[in-house]
């Protein structure tokens, strides 16, 4: 079984998606922004008074497109250019997955089996512009997962 979205074409096509959705549900605002550094995706938002940031990461999408597809000497071309090929591919596929996350927690919003908060709580920009996920990270900590 392949990835998921490892076949994704839609790339930046997503983000009209997610402002259609976003603004069905009542956003107020909405914007992104790629962040070139980090090869990150931003997408903002606010609705209620509540604002949002979702972050995904291409790198992060990629480290994992090279876990399913390992270079190999059968690979075409050399390990670059096959970790430049997960890269392109993560910087396509974030962008589908930011649409479908979105439709799902907004889906499960408008159906009950969610509140706003429950939703998207990680998410939630503090005044001082970090999200609550961030936060807690910063501050607290989770016990270490017990290995089986």
């Amino acid at each position: 079984m392949g990835l998921p979205y490892e076949n994704s074409t839609s790339g930046k096509n997503a983000i009209a998606d997610i402002q259609k959705i976003l603004q069905g549900f009542g956003a107020s605002s909405f914007g992104y922004m790629e962040q070139f550094d980090t090869d990150e995706l931003l997408v903002q938002f606010d609705w209620n008074g509540r604002k949002v940031q979702l972050k995904a990461s291409a790198r992060g999408y990629a480290a994992a497109w090279l876990k399913h597809h390992p270079y190999s000497t059968r690979s075409r071309g050399n390990r670059s250019d096959h970790e430049a090929k997960a890269l392109k591919q993560g910087k396509i596929a974030v962008y589908s997955i930011l649409r479908d996350w979105v439709k799902g927690q907004v889906t499960a919003i408008e159906t009950g089996m969610l509140t706003f908060e429950g939703a998207f709580l990680g998410q939630l920009l503090l005044d001082d512009n970090t999200t609550v996920l961030e936060k807690f990270h910063s501050q607290l900590s989770l016990p270490a997962p017990v290995d089986e």
